[in-house]
């Protein structure tokens, strides 16, 4: 279970499935502080599809082309989806170009040379083991599978392990447990055999292994329930395109699958033009493309996604040191939104891509599982020694201290916005009961990612109430992105920026014409105190900017 939760809206929804659905559900009322507000606590995977059907029902993001029934795994970011979107990559903009003066940006093409992904390796080895079932004519990733199966354990696990957490109370020791308990040790045995399996099928690319690894633990297709499985084969994931003016002089270039290509391409000339020194970095923010068969879980898996990358360049011998260093870096970066350690944890990559000599992700508990996040690669000298060899240009470092060349290694983290995004909207959607019988929807965003930071409400629509709050939006739009909303009663413009996320609203009444005086309400806890006009600015700006999640990981 996770903080999120009751039956909101469910009748409103326009779509009766889910409605229909939902009904069936059990829940439990859990008390949280204030004392006003009760937390419901839903089933995991009942909390997601609420999530979805609340990011398109309030302009986060919507089902691209959905006048026209949508279009598998591509999304459109809404009114506030593209705010909120735009503030996470503000967030790690600046984290990286502002806080390190050794790092730089770039904005490179989505087409490239076509050269460039035979150099990269992703002409003949950007595939995926694919399957499909006989019976339902789905296609899945064998190796997501075969992972999910991997999880199931762990989750028997897990709940075990919280079954005797309340059984015994404060007394329970946790390791003790693990390491004595018949069904935990019976499931971990399984666990880890099928890991170990798995784990050298995928470093061999055995694809008849992992097929048997699916018949044998009785894995069974979502849609049909049925063992009727194909041979497992590869399948290039790269969209291709022809660029020219006509057929014949047209020539084959692909949709960029990953942005660190442009980066590496761009070594020389960021390096020479900019004086730079290893170690040096090189971020961008850009779109890229994979033809994912298995496109799922809403945007945590899409066809068109968006990328935040940095290259760090190092010294050969070094990389292991950096490695390190980023990994905490970047964890450093994710626990300053406030989500909880509790929320994170490394993995270490099974099976390294061709390219590296060391990997880890930062995953993210969503409410399917923990799921990758970020990764952090060790990737060598491959990507620019590939270069050299398929441009003919020398692309070295040379040290003007040591007076010696070398190709330089190279440290890469890897974060895909859209995924991102997800992260914030899963942590912060929460649906309180309050004492007084009402419920609210409230995501609890960080106020520096929120796409709407204040709202300005008049009391009533005249006695010149409506033009004391314009003048408050005149003067405080500069600061950051306010609303102004007069539709409704009070308490409904309330649910409706909670629901958007909105961590500040002020009401003007008729006192704030003699006194200059306005209430401002606090999102999270409803509670509500007077305050000038004048001090506005001080007591929300800070809260609100970026550079207070920035002071924190400094």
């Amino acid at each position: 279970m996770i903080n999120f939760f009751t039956f909101y809206g469910a009748s409103k929804r326009k779509n009766a499935n889910f409605a229909a659905k939902f009904f069936k559900l059990n829940f439990s009322v859990e008390h949280v502080a204030p004392p006003y507000m009760h937390r419901i606590i839903m089933a995991q995977e009942d909390v997601f599809k609420k999530i979805v059907s609340h990011c398109k029902e309030y302009g986060f993001v919507f089902p691209s082309s959905d006048i026209y029934d949508g279009l598998a795994a591509v999304y459109d970011y809404g009114q506030n989806g593209v705010e909120l979107k735009n503030n996470i990559k503000e967030y790690w903009w600046k984290s990286m170009v502002l806080l390190h003066e050794n790092i730089v940006g770039i904005d490179s093409a989505i087409f490239m040379h076509p050269t460039i992904w035979k150099a990269s390796g992703h002409v003949d080895a950007f595939n995926d083991p694919l399957i499909d079932n006989r019976d339902s004519k789905k296609r899945y990733r064998a190796d997501v599978l075969i992972e999910d199966q991997i999880g199931k354990y762990e989750e028997k696990i897990a709940k075990e392990v919280e079954k005797a957490r309340k059984r015994f109370g404060e007394a329970f020791d946790e390791a003790k447990f693990r390491e004595t308990n018949p069904r935990v040790l019976e499931n971990q045995k399984k666990l880890d055999q099928l890991h170990e399996r798995y784990a050298s099928a995928m470093n061999a690319m055995d694809l008849e292994e992992l097929k048997q690894i699916i018949l044998d633990e009785g894995i069974v297709d979502p849609i049909s329930g049925t063992k009727n499985w194909t041979d497992v084969r590869q399948f290039n994931l790269m969209f291709s395109t022809e660029m020219g003016s006509t057929a014949d002089s047209a020539s084959k270039i692909y949709l960029r699958p990953e942005t660190a290509q442009g980066i590496f391409v761009n070594y020389l000339n960021v390096q020479k033009t900019g004086r730079m020194k290893i170690p040096f970095g090189i971020a961008q923010i850009g779109k890229a493309f994979r033809n994912e068969i298995v496109a799922r879980q809403f945007i945590f898996r899409m066809r068109e996604f968006e990328q935040m990358e940095m290259q760090f360049f190092v010294k050969p011998g070094t990389e292991m040191e950096w490695f390190n260093k980023w990994k905490e870096t970047r964890m450093k970066w994710h626990q300053a939104l406030g989500f909880g350690e509790e929320y994170y944890r490394f993995h270490d990559h099974e099976k390294l891509a061709h390219y590296a000599n060391a990997a880890c992700d930062i995953e993210f508990k969503m409410p399917f599982g923990f799921k990758e996040v970020e990764g952090i690669h060790s990737r060598t000298d491959f990507d620019l020694s590939q270069h050299e060899k398929y441009s003919g240009r020398a692309i070295k470092y040379f040290d003007p201290i040591t007076k010696e060349s070398y190709t330089p290694y190279d440290i890469e983290t890897s974060i895909g916005v859209d995924r991102m995004f997800l992260t914030v909207m899963c942590h912060s959607y929460c649906e309180e009961q309050l004492d007084n019988g009402e419920t609210r929807v409230v995501l609890k965003l960080p106020a520096a990612l929120a796409p709407v930071k204040l709202c300005v409400m008049p009391l009533v629509k005249k006695d010149g109430l409506p033009e004391k709050a314009r003048e408050i939006i005149d003067n405080l739009k500069f600061h950051f992105n306010c609303h102004y909303d007069e539709k409704d009663s009070i308490g409904k413009r309330y649910r409706r920026q909670d629901a958007i996320g909105t961590p500040y609203c002020v009401t003007v009444d008729h006192d704030t014409l003699n006194d200059n005086m306005v209430t401002l309400r606090f999102r999270d806890t409803m509670e509500q105190e007077r305050v000038n006009i004048c001090d506005l600015v001080g007591i929300i700006e800070d809260k609100v900017s970026i550079a207070g999640l920035l002071k924190k990981i400094q």
